[in-house]
């Protein structure tokens, strides 16, 4: 399975200590220059655990359509969308709205952390979401309440 993933989900599931649901779902994550790139700009959540095994750096070859995605997304995410193309990537794990709906509207598989953590549960790698979503909430990560409730529902807690 090959699976291409963004920043924010990376930087949400390091912030709680919680990275290796994707080893443990995936087996390997393949992230691209940019991604890694937005990661090691400051010590932060998955400055370090970025460099795990893991975790593999791609390069793109899509230059000319990273300046056209650039309109509307940044780089990490635009790079994320190419790779995932360039690769066949089975899914593409992206959070931000935008990027989803892109991915989505090429031919990807979008997810987005929720969505793994919900399947990490329901697999029995986690046994409550609750505190994993409280957690990252704390920890700098924004979801509304209409996501934050659904997702506690479906989750049956």
């Amino acid at each position: 399975m090959i699976v291409v993933s963004n920043t924010t989900p990376i930087i949400s599931l390091a912030s709680i200590n919680r990275l290796d649901l994707l080893e443990k779902m995936f087996g390997k994550i393949v992230i691209s220059e940019a991604v890694y790139n937005e990661i090691k700009a400051k010590q932060h959540y998955g400055y370090s655990e970025i460099d795990n095994i893991f975790i593999e750096v791609q390069k793109i070859t899509g230059y000319l359509y990273k300046d056209f995605l650039l309109k509307e997304l940044d780089a990490g995410e635009a790079e994320t969308i190419i790779l995932a193309k360039e690769i066949n990537a089975d899914f593409v794990i992206m959070d931000e709205n935008l990027g989803y709906k892109i991915a989505n509207n090429v031919g990807l598989t979008a997810i987005r952390t929720l969505s793994i953590l919900l399947k990490a549960k329901e697999k029995g790698y986690i046994y409550q979401l609750k505190p994993l979503l409280d957690q990252m909430i704390e920890r700098g990560r924004w979801y509304s309440n209409n996501v934050y409730q659904a997702v506690l529902k479906q989750a049956n807690e």
